[in-house]
């Protein structure tokens, strides 16, 4: 929180005296609702604090910890083992929290470790021998140190569980149970949840001694400063959606959740080569990865971070104003937490979610479960994206300063050689160019504007010729062509149909009929763009071998099933008549046989093939195999066995 956040109202309450220096050198002036209420309370009692993301929960126990730890000294003694450790339930939440008690802290002369999955255990082992006021990490890996001995928690006076809800949802459970059996008995424990479901009630009874309930906002009104807007797209247009909602707010930075790595994966590729600056963040990617992508999110070295739900506790990018679902949250919990990361400490942030048309019932539910109200809203255009990049343009040349003494020499030769009208159109163009290029979206009619529409309907009957949508252009007398994927190739409308407009430099309303056969795929384009689209796609050869081709218009026959009878064979409609019906008698189209073919004749038992008997398998030499048996030396005499063969030496 800076001063800009905060506003310039009365002096901070009582805080303890070696924080408060700290605070000030923030910007601090006032506390948020979650800070002034665990000041309120015992400074001894143990708490179960609830709270919405946010709201400053990190700094709350900093402070609500401060006099547990430091009693009426100002600064801290000699560091060696912990008073106060900090549970969080990922690597990123931990780092950061360590950040904030390090500036926190810091008039106190306080010492902190961390202790976090994905890091160096050596490392972190040396830190530990070395003394630390305060060990801030992830439980999977503080049990680890404790196991081995090489964390000590027998001098802990305070203990915060951050979190802790997350912590239990991730499985973290028995961790938490071991470490808090691990701390001494008479130690303080704060439990800060966003919410307190049974599971964190049954730990906080079992682990904490009368515990004071503090909630600090209504859950009522959850992110009061954050604007919900809903975007419904086509099934197959949702990452054009993504595209253009980014470029149509590219002032701000902007943090994109997808449910799974390989989403992530799949995006973050795509942006990169539309020409965002986008890093990627995932359970997969290695720790200094992991925090070298937010470091580039806090340095601006990057506009645009895409992530899974690694992301959706605790992470607080500054200046982050838009938040945007690419997969619908599943539940109101993850929608929540996901778009808590804007709008925090008083900022104004906007979160977007993109929902295809046949998931918008399954949105309305999920935000009606938290509370929350949006606004329905198509995606972005390339009319509205290109008319703000010609007013930032506009801005920009106007806020530009005047030449200096270098720049003005060529200024003039500038002006001697070219119109003003040709500057301002090399001036465009090169701005144009240096922007990513919109993607189209296909028009959807929004959700209140089709509940409007069908009330209308309801009460002034059917529409008029006037009132009724345009349709798309008609294909009569279109141009086929022909596509060298088909069936086996396992070619699906969703990826032929942007191949096809790509080649030929037509839009999607430009392609009528597509049909899909074995080998090939034969589509139908406009009459007025056939001739623009023929010699552009058939010029040359698509990716991976693929050819587009003329071809003429395909038969009523289908390419899969039985052919389909013409009705302009018949001359009409023939009528079932049970008379008729009674008189057909059923014939056998096949010729007739001469002669009746012979009864089947079992096999009698003596005409049945005798068993193989038994030959026993070779036991002698190999090379011996075939050969006749000895049998002794008449035999060999008379010439009927082979001499054998002397044994070597």
């Amino acid at each position: 929180m800076t001063s800009d956040d905060q506003p310039s109202a009365a002096a901070l309450p009582p805080v303890h005296p070696a924080l408060s220096g700290a605070l000030a050198a923030q910007g601090y002036n006032t506390l948020t609702a979650v800070q002034l209420a665990v000041l309120g309370e015992n400074a001894d009692a143990d708490l179960l604090v609830s709270a919405q993301t946010g709201s400053g929960k990190t700094v709350a126990f900093g402070l609500a910890i401060a006099p547990t730890l430091l009693g009426d000294d100002r600064h801290f003694g000699a560091p060696g083992r912990p008073s106060g450790l900090v549970i969080a339930p990922t690597r990123e939440l931990a780092m950061q929290v360590q950040r904030e008690l390090d500036w926190l802290y810091a008039g106190a002369g306080v010492v902190t470790a961390s202790c976090v999955g994905g890091m160096d255990q050596r490392t972190e082992r040396r830190a530990l021998e070395r003394g630390a006021h305060i060990v801030v990490g992830t439980p999977g890996r503080l049990r680890d140190h404790i196991t081995r001995n090489a964390l000590d928690l027998s001098a802990l006076r305070a203990v915060v569980l951050d979190e802790a809800d997350e912590m239990l949802d991730l499985g973290f459970r028995e961790d938490l149970e071991f470490i808090l059996a691990a701390a001494p008995p008479e130690r303080r424990t704060l439990m800060f949840s966003a919410t307190v479901p049974r599971a964190i009630a049954e730990l906080a009874k079992n682990f904490q001694r009368d515990a004071v309930r503090v909630t600090a906002t209504a859950s009522s009104e959850p992110h009061a400063d954050i604007e919900y807007r809903v975007t419904l797209v086509e099934a197959d247009e949702r990452e054009h959606a993504i595209i253009n909602t980014l470029l149509l707010n590219d002032n701000s930075s902007a943090l994109v959740f997808c449910h799974t790595r390989e989403a992530v994966r799949h995006l973050t590729a795509r942006l990169a080569n539309r020409g965002f600056d986008v890093v990627a963040l995932s359970g997969e990617l290695a720790q200094s990865e992991r925090t070298s992508a937010l470091q580039a999110m806090r340095d601006g070295r990057a506009r645009v971070c895409v992530a899974t739900d690694v992301a959706a506790r605790g992470i607080d990018l500054p200046n982050l104003d838009l938040v945007i679902h690419a997969d619908l949250p599943s539940n109101p919990s993850t929608l929540l937490h996901r778009s808590g990361r804007t709008g925090r400490a008083g900022r104004k942030g906007v979160c977007v979610l993109i929902v295809p048309l046949h998931r918008r019932k399954a949105a309305e539910r999920v935000l009606g479960f938290a509370n929350l109200e949006a606004t329905y809203q198509s995606a972005p255009g390339i009319a509205e994206i290109e008319a703000r990049y010609r007013q930032q343009i506009l801005d920009a040349a106007v806020a530009a300063l005047p030449p200096d003494a270098d720049e003005k020499p060529f200024v003039e030769d500038l002006l001697e050689r070219l119109t003003p009208e040709q500057l301002a159109t090399a001036y465009l163009r090169q701005q144009l160019a240096a922007r990513p290029v919109p993607e189209e979206i296909s028009p959807t009619r929004l959700h209140e504007t089709e509940r409007t529409t069908r009330k209308k309907r309801l009460e002034n009957g059917p529409p008029t010729g006037a009132e009724r949508e345009p349709r798309a252009p008609n294909m009569v007398g279109g141009v086929w062509f022909t596509l060298s994927l088909g069936r086996k190739h396992r070619a699906d409308p969703k990826w032929l149909l942007p191949m096809i407009c790509k080649a030929g430099g037509v839009t999607k309303r430009d392609v009528g009929s597509i049909k899909i056969l074995d080998l090939e795929t034969r589509f139908e384009i406009s009459a007025d763009k056939a001739r623009d689209f023929g010699e552009k796609a058939t010029a040359g050869t698509l990716e991976k071998g693929v050819r587009i081709s003329s071809a003429s218009a395909p038969s009523e026959t289908r390419s899969y099933g039985k052919p389909r009878h013409d009705s302009a064979e018949r001359e009409g409609p023939k009528r079932y008549n049970p008379a008729a019906a009674e008189k057909v008698v059923l014939e056998d189209p096949r010729p007739a046989l001469d002669t009746a073919p012979a009864p089947h004749k079992p096999k009698k038992k003596d005409d049945a093939k005798p068993k193989a008997k038994f030959k026993p398998k070779f036991q002698g030499n190999p090379k011996d195999k075939g050969k006749p048996k000895y049998k002794g030396k008449a035999d060999r005499a008379a010439g009927d066995v082979p001499r054998q063969r002397p044994a070597k030496s």
